[in-house]
């Protein structure tokens, strides 16, 4: 019977809606996937006014319930979550049948459609524009149980048959259902018996429809609705292996569609083709052992004890190489080169570039005898080489099968040398930043026992994944090569192409840098640098391989993140003049209000070209404005103030000589908190700015040159005066007693 559930009537109304399964229902239904099925409830009303009706279907599976197919109190149709597209296909349908029945109509039954169904049934009356729900009752109305389809699929566990002959295997299947349902039958074979079917290759098909899919050499047959006959003509040594059969069951659906009710897979069959394999062995040994690096080596594999040599059997080799490790870990071995069936021969990637440059030199010096030459053995050479002799049987198409592998017992080739070492470290010279700043890292190499190194380096980054189980992804950023070639790894923000910047400082030293860095592109970040050494020519050995120590890029988002510079537009100053430094300070992250924040400023300077000497403090102003100057020497005066909230200028007037240096600020700041208690932050310091102070040659040697010229002039003046003087008197009555000697001398010699 209905259970009332939710009542919500816009007046006192009588209880008129009555809900019943129609018929009662039994203990369940039961049912195989495929089948269709129905469900009934009626439901009517008695009240007298105009109401609508609205039903749902529920399915209940557990403590979860979810919806069906609805019929709204306005005549619309509703299917649930997951039941869309079979409603759109006419596998779920909702009629009704009479005056008050309601049936669920499924055409072919899932197993998720298993558990218990309920009708539940609302009315609804519009009043005032509006739609609004008087009551609803709910009916237990079946429980649905699906039961699944019974299929096997068997086919003989072993069997085995002559080269030449036909194979004939039967798949025999075994299923409950009687209905009209079609099989589809798959064959297929494989070379280990737990391969995965969808990788395992298709002999032949067998589809619903009975249309059959295989090749000229495999036939497939059924003698009933239960046999399946698959037939390999002509087998040969590639038809041994494992067989499956694979069955499907369809059943009809809505609208000529079909879904698969059932699907088995046999256990594997498998089938030798029996022949007569060639006997023989294979022995390796070293004509020429290395004893130093670009020392010679020469291998030679012969077959021994060949005791059936047919003339449809031929013999090629394929040459592998493996580490020789101290430890017990497994090495995968490497392929140097393989001959094919037809004398091809093939080279792995390990000595196909020395192959061709003639490194290496694979050759058969007999019908019995293939060798291996390495012209110059490098240390990477070293470890163990083994042979495999592989025996090729003609078919009846002349082509080559290659019917059996014998190995041989590897060779070690090892000599004694001193092994090389390879140290990186990592240095971050800025070890605080924010967001948009520049990430800068330094790598120093050195190496031990390695020979004329180059060094490539690739810059790596280890990022979280997602949860703290997840272990962390590492990404390839930038890389440069021993030739000093730069190329981008996986660096994808197509935005920031030129961000990152990786370049060589010294022979042992490379500087990565970041810029405009993102929260994203925090991680740890390290420096991975192999060694290369010159082998002939340009060719390059990779001789070791070492991972610096983690660099941390970790933003500290939780609040701002201040920083404080200097700037002058007057670094360089004439004695006597001003100078003005001022101290910006910049905040990076949350955005503070002018009233949240305070700072304690102080001044310093080095006076000397360089750091070397103690700072001394000159003035600093505290968050209060309160400043204090420090005692000094000098006729010149300081001064300091805020220019604003972030600005805070330095004067020094009358500046001397011996103002010049470095000046930088270091800054405290004060946050306050949300409580409104004051927090003091972590002192930074500015990056000094270099002040001259010049001497104004004109104005210095001005009077010192006025008093000099005057002097002189008065000096020349005084000197042509005196002289003149002296020539106009003195030199005048020495004339005269001059002349009158020579007249006395006329005189006497005239006498």
């Amino acid at each position: 019977r209905g259970t009332l559930t939710a009542v919500l009537p816009p007046a006192v109304l009588a209880d008129a809606l009555h809900v019943a399964a129609a018929p009662p229902p039994a203990s369940g239904l039961s049912l195989r996937l495929g089948e269709p099925f129905e469900l009934r409830c009626a439901a009517s009303t008695a009240s007298p006014l105009h109401t609508h009706l609205a039903l749902l279907w529920e399915l209940q599976r557990g403590a979860a319930r979810r919806s069906v197919l609805a019929l709204t109190h306005e005549g619309r149709f509703r299917p649930g979550p997951g039941y869309e597209q079979r409603y759109r296909a006419g596998d779920v349908r909702l009629d009704t049948v009479g005056g008050d029945g309601y049936r669920l109509s499924v055409a072919r039954a899932l197993a998720s459609d298993q558990g218990s169904y309920r009708c539940v049934v609302s009315e609804w009356i519009r009043e005032q524009g509006s739609w609004q729900e008087i009551q609803e009752k709910a009916v237990e109305v079946a429980t649905v149980l699906i039961q699944p389809t019974v299929l096997r699929a068997t086919v003989a566990r072993s069997v085995s048959v002559a080269e030449g002959k036909e194979l004939d295997l039967t798949c025999n299947i075994t299923t409950d259902r009687a209905d009209d349902v079609r099989p589809e039958v798959t064959w297929y074979f494989s070379r280990s018996p737990d391969s995965i079917l969808p990788g395992s290759p298709v002999l032949a098909r067998l589809d619903r429809d009975s249309l059959v899919h295989s090749s000229p050499h495999v036939a497939l047959s059924h003698a009933d609705t239960r046999s399946y006959h698959l037939l390999v003509r002509d087998v040969s040594k590639e038809n041994s292996g494992y067989y499956f059969c694979h069955v499907a069951l369809w059943a009809p659906g809505h609208n000529r569609s079909w879904h698969k009710v059932a699907e088995a897979r046999s256990a594997p069959a498998s089938v030798d083709v029996t022949w007569l394999e060639p006997d023989y062995q294979v022995y390796l040994n070293a004509s020429k052992v290395p004893e130093f690096s670009d020392d010679l080596t020469e291998l030679e594999c012969r077959i021994v004890d060949v005791k059936s040599s047919e003339a449809s059997v031929r013999f090629t080799v394929s040459w592998y190489y493996r580490v020789n490790r101290r430890s017990d870990d497994v090495v995968a071995s490497e392929l140097l080169a393989v001959m094919n069936g037809d004398w091809t021969l093939k080279y792995g990637d390990r000595s196909k570039q020395r192959a061709q440059d003639g490194d290496f030199i694979f050759s058969k010096e007999h019908t019995d005898t293939f060798s291996f030459r390495i012209q110059r053995t490098t240390e990477e050479d070293r470890g163990n080489y083994y042979c495999v002799v592989s025996a090729w049987t003609r078919q009846r198409n002349d082509s080559w099968v290659k019917s059996k592998d014998v190995f041989s017992k590897p060779v070690t080739i090892f000599w004694a040398s001193e092994d090389s070492v390879l140290v990186v470290k990592a240095r971050q010279p800025k070890p605080f930043f924010a967001a948009g700043n520049t990430f800068e890292m330094t790598c120093k190499v050195s190496s031990k026992n390695i020979k004329s190194p180059r060094y490539s380096v690739l810059i790596t980054a280890e990022k979280p994944v997602g949860d703290l189980s997840s272990p962390n992804e590492t990404k390839y950023i930038i890389s440069l090569d021993q030739d000093s070639v730069v190329k981008l790894e996986n660096w994808t923000d197509a935005s920031r192409v030129d961000g990152v910047v990786l370049e060589k400082v010294q022979e042992d030293e490379f500087r990565y840098r970041m810029y405009q860095t993102q929260v994203s592109d925090a991680g740890l970040y390290r420096c991975m640098v192999t060694a290369w050494s010159p082998v002939r020519g340009s060719l390059w050995r990779e001789a070791a391989t070492s991972l610096s120590n983690p660099i941390e890029i970790d933003f500290q988002t939780a609040g701002p993140v201040f920083n404080a510079s200097v700037h002058s537009d007057t670094p360089s100053v004439i004695r006597g003049d001003l100078i003005k430094l001022f101290c910006i300070i910049t905040v990076e992250g949350a955005a503070l209000d002018p009233d949240d924040m305070a700072f304690d400023v102080s001044w310093f300077a080095v006076h000397s070209f360089g750091l070397d000497k103690a700072p001394v403090l000159l003035s600093s102003l505290d968050r209060k404005g309160i400043v204090t100057m420090a005692e000094r020497d000098r006729k010149s005066e300081l001064s300091l103030e805020r220019v604003s909230v972030l600005e805070f200028l330095l004067q020094v007037h009358g500046s001397e000589d011996q103002d010049f240096g470095n000046y930088y600020c270091s800054v405290t700041p004060w946050v306050k908190s949300p409580t409104g208690s004051w927090q003091k932050e972590a002192e930074i310091y500015s990056k000094p700015i270099f002040v001259t102070v010049k001497m104004d040659v004109l104005n210095a040697f001005k009077y010192p040159l006025l008093i000099g010229v005057g002097l002189s002039t008065v000096i020349g003046l005084l000197s042509c005066l005196i002289g003149y003087c002296s020539s106009h008197w003195c030199c005048k009555k020495e004339v005269q007693e001059t002349r009158r000697e020579r007249r006395r001398l006329m005189s006497m010699e005239m006498d």
